[in-house]
């Protein structure tokens, strides 16, 4: 039955109607993919060999690329760094997305292209971690071992203390292995990252039945912007996103058990969820949205799931909701107050965009600093990797919703769903979970915003993987579709989208020389130095503060205890920046109980890249404080300069707390 009306096919209106088939066709229901998994063809370990070459070469230029960036050879630097991550990932993509490859073969390369992407991470800092959120749980994790408590304060992460399972299973290693925090860390993440793609690999082969929808899904999961870098941290949330795909895999595979091997399945599942509650907050929120959403398709499903398989997804929601709240009021942490005003001024943020863009008549909105700038190219992979992901979104996702239909092709199949029909829950729910990405690329659009888009991101993904591998298989490939486009040009549009998600993990991603306010690009020889003079001659525990970077060198190298402000009220950076000491910051600084301060002159040299010196919420800086500034303590009596080595001063105030 066709779908134009009669009046459309009449003279003039038959381009119209050609017009409105092609888009029908190509955003339609219908699944055309071949059968392949049915004829798996023989591994290729001729093949594997050559593409293991290829990582290993492409991870070498990768390692020059860096080395190139540290001697200040920018040009030589981008060059060989891109070229290693281009051969990289193009080869590995091409024939994961391969229309006729085996199983095994298909398995091994995703975990392949998976470790040799973690290693691109970590040849960024081969030695030590840089990032900022790895400098908190290394803290977190030395803290554990010197003390041999849990729970200890930590000044940078408030909700920290309460979600120590990374902390603990490090120093585990550590205890066992006697390896350093940082190797057994890197050790802990690499088996991390495979368990991943493992869990999530086996979660698409459950719910689509092919292998090869599987290992589509997985390669456009890692198109993710936050699973390159944000991921593979030495942080909490590398370890909670892990057992929040375990759980989503378990649940998915004891839909088909019955009687003991089912309750079994259940109490690992209970399992998972009470160590995902002490693990992440957030990746637990992830886990009981999804679990819940499950229930909620599972009670309202005609005809499909029996009662009894409806109680057991509504217990395991109320399981997984009601978990990290029981943990949240034992710790009496109260996560609202951590995220609530990250999500309230995201929303805001973005409420105030799209009213600008839609009001006619509204005022200007004021001034800011400009965000970091991208180099044009990386821009440009990331806006085509967003365009592709759009397209394979708009022709699969009636394709999605249609596989999971029971019975029913074409429309039939999404009248089957509207009336509440379907063989698998999860596959509804995937699917729908994939408008959830353009809503993060609207967060993303504010500054405000970005936080809540990239970690919203992460949740979508494992539907836009599933969505865009159907429309990969069932259009792009179908086996109605013929010629070199259809063919190879998918393949190579999936390795866009994997380089895609390298661009936009982070601004730049070659290492070079210190930048001032850039996180893991102003963690250089200098400060560990001075950090580790601290250790040595004044000792651990020394009550210091200064700008964002040095206190995390001074907590994590020189173990000490760096504060965020000086004084109940009187922040750091507004002692530092200031052009003279006022009364009421002389005052802060006599009566709190700071020791040192360590002023870095560098800050004087640039803009911070990431638009702040000392606190995201402080003001966006317009010009840098001038050295006069930064120096105006050696004026004042019972403040001395103890240490100077031409850019780095540490001055100590103890005696300002005499005088007092």
């Amino acid at each position: 039955m066709s779908l134009i009306p009669a009046q459309l096919t009449a003279g003039g209106a038959r381009p119209f109607q050609v017009w409105v088939q092609t888009i029908l066709g190509a955003i339609g229901p219908d699944l055309r993919g071949d059968n392949l998994d049915a004829r798996p063809p023989p591994v290729n370990l001729g093949l594997i060999a050559v593409l293991c070459l290829a990582a290993a070469a492409a991870l070498l230029l990768v390692a020059t690329g860096h080395g190139a960036g540290r001697r200040g050879h920018e040009t030589m630097a981008l060059l060989l760094f891109w070229s290693g991550v281009v051969i990289l990932i193009l080869p590995l993509s091409l024939r994961i997305a391969g229309p006729r490859v085996a199983r095994g073969e298909r398995f091994f390369l995703l975990f392949l292209l998976v470790e040799a992407l973690f290693l691109y991470k970590v040849l960024h800092s081969p030695t030590s971690f840089d990032g900022h959120d790895e400098f908190l749980h290394w803290i977190a994790a030395d803290d554990l071992m010197t003390a041999h408590r849990l729970f200890l304060p930590n000044p940078f992460l408030d909700v920290g203390p309460s979600y120590l399972a990374l902390e603990i299973l490090t120093t585990a290693i550590v205890n066992l292995t006697g390896l350093s925090i940082f190797a057994a860390g890197t050790l802990l993440l690499a088996v991390l990252r495979a368990t991943f793609v493992a869990a999530l690999f086996l979660l698409y082969e459950r719910l689509t039945g092919s292998a090869r929808l599987a290992a589509v899904g997985c390669l456009v999961y890692m198109g993710c912007s936050t699973f390159v870098l944000f991921e593979t941290m030495f942080s909490y949330e590398s370890l909670g996103l892990v057992l929040c795909v375990l759980i989503f895999a378990v649940e998915a595979t004891s839909r088909t058990l019955v009687g003991p091997p089912r309750l079994k399945a259940a109490g690992l599942i209970v399992l998972l969820l009470a160590a995902l509650a002490v693990t992440h907050h957030l990746s637990a929120a992830y886990a009981a949205i999804y679990l819940g959403a499950v229930a909620f398709f599972e009670v309202i499903h005609r005809n499909g799931p029996t009662r009894t398989e409806a109680r057991f997804a509504v217990f395991l929601a109320m399981v997984a909701v009601t978990l990290p709240l029981l943990w949240m009021e034992i710790r009496g942490t109260h996560i609202g107050n951590y995220l609530g005003p990250v999500v309230e001024s995201g929303i805001n943020n973005l409420v105030r965009k799209f009213h600008g863009l839609f009001s006619l008549h509204h005022s200007a909105a004021p001034a800011s600093s400009p965000s970091p700038s991208e180099p044009f190219g990386i821009r440009l992979i990331t806006l085509l990797a967003i365009l592709l992901t759009a397209v394979g979104l708009a022709t699969g996702f009636f394709r999605s919703l249609a596989l999971a239909a029971e019975g029913r092709t074409g429309w039939l199949a999404i009248r089957e769903i509207l009336g509440r029909r379907w063989r698998d829950s999860r596959l509804v729910l995937l699917t729908l979970l994939a408008f959830g990405f353009p809503v993060s690329i609207a967060f993303r659009l504010s500054g405000g915003g970005w936080e809540i888009g990239n970690r919203m991101g992460t949740l979508a993904f494992f539907g836009v993987g599933l969505v865009i591998a159907v429309s990969i298989v069932h259009y792009w490939q179908g086996r109605a579709q013929q010629g070199w486009w259809f063919r190879r040009a998918p393949p190579l549009a999936l390795a866009i989208i994997v380089l895609g998600g390298v661009t936009s993990s982070t601004i730049n991603p070659i290492q070079g020389h210190y930048k001032v306010g850039a996180d893991g690009h102003s963690v250089e020889p200098m400060g560990i130095d001075t950090a580790l003079w601290t250790k040595t001659w004044l000792g651990p525990g020394n009550r210091f503060t200064s700008d964002r970077i040095n206190r995390l060198l001074l907590a994590g190298y020189g173990r000490q205890d760096a504060r965020l402000a000086v004084f109940q009220g009187v922040d750091a950076g507004r002692v530092f920046m200031s052009k003279t000491l006022e009364p009421d910051e002389y005052w802060a600084l006599a009566k709190g109980d700071i020791e040192f301060l360590l002023v870095d002159l560098r800050l004087s040299m640039a803009l911070p890249v990431l638009g702040f010196y000392f606190e995201p919420w402080e003001p966006r800086a317009t010009a840098p404080p001038s050295a006069a500034a930064l120096l105006k303590f050696n004026n004042i009596k019972g403040i001395s300069r103890i240490y100077d080595n031409g850019y780095i001063v540490i001055y100590d105030v103890r005696g300002l707390h005499e005088r007092s």
